[in-house]
């Protein structure tokens, strides 16, 4: 699937590129513009939580929900954001765990986390880092991070199974998992499926509600829920279909309700302490 890799860094470079010279017209999670009523992406932060921010932050935001919402993020906590773009919710996570709290910004894209560290220069973050990889491949240590959040990012991947496990590995005891991501609910057209377009816009390649739960458990996961939020009708069908060389008439009535943002969380075992004498040395 070397083709989506590149597709969707290609995009998602143009993005931070566009964004970087102050006209985000290249998209978001899906074909809209960003913030311009793509019914996956708008409406998401509050005013209150983006108005400290730099505003290349915002504008560079494409996600499908507030991921650090989900969870009560704790002083000192260690966060890794899978994806983590422009750094939108690199910097809401580093506000709330603190000082003594590191938040890590994972994103594959030179030209996204060009803009993500200027982003951190103008919030004054001194708490967080972005690395470049996959998520895939992690690069931090075993039971290395308190809490995973992630933003329409998961759904990009063509090897989610790696991405679960890696986010496993990398969680401590304990540690929870808590993104935002698009699912699926039912069958859709082998077309859409097949769309190199809805891929990079984050729809093709989503989960079935069933079947994220399952990966989840399958990596080690317990305690998962996904929770539907948002589900896009026949009109927001039409919205993210736009552009995508199908037949938007035949196929949005197929998809509508098909799709919908999801809160996911999971939770990583706490390690089992032993008090029998067979514990002791």
């Amino acid at each position: 699937m070397t083709d989506i890799h590149d597709a969707v860094q290609k995009k998602y470079g143009a993005i931070a590129t566009a964004v970087s010279k102050a006209a985000p017209s290249a998209g978001c999670c899906g074909p809209s513009a960003c913030g311009g009523g793509d019914p996956i992406t708008s409406n998401l932060y509050s005013d209150a939580e983006t108005s400290a921010l730099p505003a290349e932050a915002v504008s560079a935001s494409m996600g499908c929900g507030n991921p650090t919402a989900l969870l009560k993020l704790e002083a000192g906590d260690i966060v890794l954001d899978l994806g983590s773009g422009g750094g939108i919710d690199v910097l809401l996570a580093a506000r709330r765990v603190g000082p003594t709290g590191k938040v890590y910004g994972l994103d594959m894209t030179d030209e996204m986390l060009a803009l993500a560290r200027e982003n951190q220069r103008k919030a004054g973050a001194t708490n967080v880092e972005f690395l470049k990889g996959t998520i895939e491949a992690i690069p931090l240590p075993d039971n290395s991070v308190d809490v995973i959040i992630s933003n329409c990012v998961i759904n990009l991947s063509t090897d989610k199974d790696a991405v679960l496990r890696e986010a496993f590995r990398v969680l401590k005891p304990g540690g929870r998992f808590a993104v935002s991501d698009v699912v699926i609910r039912g069958e859709v057209p082998t077309d859409v499926r097949r769309s190199m377009e809805l891929w990079v816009g984050c729809i093709a390649g989503a989960l079935e509600e069933t079947e994220y739960t399952a990966k989840l458990k399958a990596a080690g996961f317990d305690t998962v829920e996904v929770e539907p939020w948002r589900v896009y009708n026949i009109e927001d069908a039409r919205s993210f279909l736009t552009d995508t060389g199908l037949d938007v008439d035949a196929v949005a009535p197929a998809v509508k309700d098909k799709f919908a943002s999801a809160f996911i969380r999971a939770r990583k075992a706490a390690a089992k302490s032993c008090c029998g004498p067979e514990c002791c040395s």
